[in-house]
């Protein structure tokens, strides 16, 4: 007897969006039905945004809300929840948008920033998720109503006179409203701007649907339509989603909901693990387990890291420990390590990262001990370029060092530890915008970072800076006094060895680069990595007319080792004139 196919998860879907009475189209609207192992991990997702009619910018808000909120959802981890991970989206995105305000003439008037609403359904297995801020709407479609699923964010003042009171980019954290229920075949949902819905009733988007059965985005566009000829002279944008089939009930897990993933099994070399095969250990510590290893399906080397065995009960660990292949995942830089495609449905923790074959920065420090600054120059631009993709998605490295830099065989150079990157919108608590922890090497450290005020990118870019101070010197800029601060009476006492007390070859001006971007106080540093880049391959005026420093800040050994030759010269002076005055 033959075996009928499993059913699957299967929705037909229309979409259509109208510009208002102004010429740029203020709502944004996208959505996502992917194939393969996605399909089953991440199911459908449909999401629509409308940026606020007082601001210019708002159709980049509500482009980058949608955009970055479908293109991140899906790059997260197969351990998150769906829950989880759109939660996680969406408060990254909403600090994102909330930074380009406060970088802004909007950061005045926050009317006129990068704010959008945002509402989202995803389609997983047999459940329906929500995800919604703002006044934007979704609806469950009935025979005679249309069931309104989202609570419209809007505060009213008077009858005519009313405000957003959540919305994406408004502030440094938002409130996400997020529901769940079980999914029925047959069912319609509508998502629909306000130029939408304002205009229409259950009748209209009947008829719409009776009028083109077969065509979804023709009866969005009806319904769209239907909207403009009632009066809407605003933004219309019109989603329709109709189930039509879903998984059975007894399918396996990986086609239903599934909450997190089964720790890896003790793993040796030349072991077969989810397509792969090992080849050899990188790295082992109390942190995790670095294997490289081959993809069976390819062929092609991966970089396998999996939890350690001592951190698996924690779920702080785990939680961070799937953060790093996301991050990969939304950077798209050959200065940043890439996460491996890898297309197949996972059972175990792990991450899987691209294999870059070369050295690490360290070993070429070893291999270059008295390096030119042209060639040192050549590493610091390529990884400032890293450093800025992540601080355009607003993200901290906090732990560039030489062993997390690599140089491949082409010269390229490579960021490639990226656990414990900080991303602004995903710590808890109120003060989550200044990555409070120290997360990194001690020497290379922000001194900020010690004294609790939490770090930004200029905290990376000090610590970029000592790589470049330590390439040329094979010294760190403070010895190890950095690393020993504990109060602001500690960041006063730092005093910065010049470059030029090792390396008097240099000119005097890279010691000024230098200790401007090596400087205690963040705000006295250059604004942005790429800033300090450039003044270290075109140095202006004011690094060009920098004094020469005295001897005690280049040569301080020198400097007391003739303060007390000359000291006891003046002794052996005073002695003689006092025996010849007896």
């Amino acid at each position: 007897m033959p075996v009928s196919p499993r059913k699957a998860l299967r929705v037909t879907l229309g979409q259509h969006s109208l510009a208002g009475h102004q010429s740029i189209n203020q709502d944004f609207h996208g959505a996502v039905l992917p194939e393969g192992s996605l399909h089953a991990s991440k199911g459908i997702a449909v999401a629509i945004a409308d940026g606020i009619g007082s601001s210019r910018v708002s159709q980049v808000a509500s482009a980058a809300a949608v955009r970055g909120f479908l293109d991140d959802y899906y790059a997260t981890s197969d351990a998150w929840s769906v829950r989880r991970s759109a939660q996680r989206v969406l408060a990254a995105t909403n600090s994102w948008l909330h930074a380009q305000t406060m970088r802004s003439d909007a950061r005045f008037d926050k009317d006129s920033g990068y704010v959008c609403t945002f509402s989202a359904l995803i389609l997983k297995g047999r459940d329906v998720h929500l995800l919604h801020v703002g006044d934007a709407r979704i609806y469950r479609l009935h025979a005679n109503a249309l069931e309104q699923l989202t609570e419209d964010h809007r505060v009213h003042l008077s009858s005519v006179e009313s405000y957003l009171g959540r919305a994406l980019g408004a502030g440094a954290n938002v409130e996400i409203d997020y529901r769940c229920w079980g999914a029925e075949a047959g069912e319609v949902y509508l998502l629909a701007t306000d130029g939408a819905y304002a205009h229409l009733d259950t009748g209209t988007v009947h008829d719409a649907l009776a009028r083109s059965a077969e065509d979804f985005d023709a009866a969005a566009r009806l319904i769209a339509e239907a909207a403009r000829a009632k009066g809407s002279e605003d933004d219309i944008t019109v989603q329709l989603l109709r189930i039509d089939e879903l998984p059975e009930a007894d399918a396996p897990p990986a086609q239903l909901q599934r909450e997190g993933l089964a720790m890896p099994p003790p793993l040796a070399p030349r072991a077969r693990f989810e397509g792969f095969t090992l080849v050899r250990e990188i790295h082992l510590s109390s942190r995790s387990h670095v294997y490289l290893a081959l993809d069976e399906a390819s062929g092609a080397p991966v970089v396998l890291k999996l939890p350690s065995v001592d951190l698996r009960e924690d779920p702080d660990y785990l939680d961070r420990f799937v953060l790093e292949e996301w991050v990969a995942r939304r950077i798209d830089s050959p200065h940043v390590l890439k996460a491996s495609a890898i297309d197949r449905a996972r059972a175990h923790l792990y991450v899987a990262m691209e294999y870059v074959d070369g050295q690490t920065l360290a070993q070429w420090m070893v291999d270059h001990p008295r390096p030119t600054l042209d060639s040192v120059r050549v590493i610091v631009e390529q990884l400032a370029r890293g450093l800025q993709a992540l601080h355009g998605r607003e993200m901290l490295h906090q732990d560039i060092r030489p062993e997390n830099v690599m140089i491949d065989r082409t010269g390229t150079v490579k960021i490639i530890d990226l656990a414990s990157t900080h991303v602004a919108g995903l710590a808890d608590g109120a003060r989550e915008r200044g990555a409070l922890a120290i997360a990194g090497t001690l020497q290379y450290t922000a001194p900020e970072y010690f004294v609790g005020r939490g770090g930004s990118t200029r905290s990376d870019l000090f610590s970029l800076a000592v790589i470049a101070y330590q390439m040329l010197t094979k010294q760190l800029p403070y010895g190890l006094h950095a690393s020993r601060v504990r109060s602001p009476a500690d960041v006063s006492r730092l005093r910065y060895v010049p470059v030029r007390h090792f390396r008097p070859d240099l000119p005097a001006w890279v010691d000024a680069v230098l200790q401007k971007a090596l400087h205690p106080q963040p705000a006295k540093r250059q604004e942005a990595v790429s800033e300090f880049a450039h003044d270290l391959r075109a140095p202006g005026p004011e690094f060009l007319r920098a004094r020469t420093p005295p001897l005690i800040e280049r040569r301080p050994v020198l400097f007391w080792q003739c303060t007390t030759v000359l000291l006891a010269a003046a002794v052996v002076v005073l002695l003689g004139l006092r025996v010849v005055g007896t």
